[in-house]
């Protein structure tokens, strides 16, 4: 599994928080480790997803996301 660190605009509250973490756990291959206003964190397996289909699923579901860098 790789860690995957996003930062996400347009959050501004629990409901928002609750919207992006159903979004990421509907990306096949992805555990969702954090949600927060304006940030997550997700485990994810390279195998199944990619960096840029976690962040196109926050972008589609309506908060504009980007990678803040996979690590091992």
């Amino acid at each position: 599994m790789t860690t995957l660190s996003l930062a996400i605009d347009g959050m501004s509250c629990n409901h928002c928080v609750v919207h992006v973490r159903k979004a990421l756990e509907a990306v096949p291959g992805v555990a969702v480790s954090r949600v927060e206003i304006g940030s997550a964190e997700v485990a994810f397996d390279p195998v199944r997803t990619s960096p840029s289909q976690i962040t196109a699923a926050v972008t589609d579901a309506g908060y504009p996301a980007r990678p803040q860098g996979p690590t091992a």
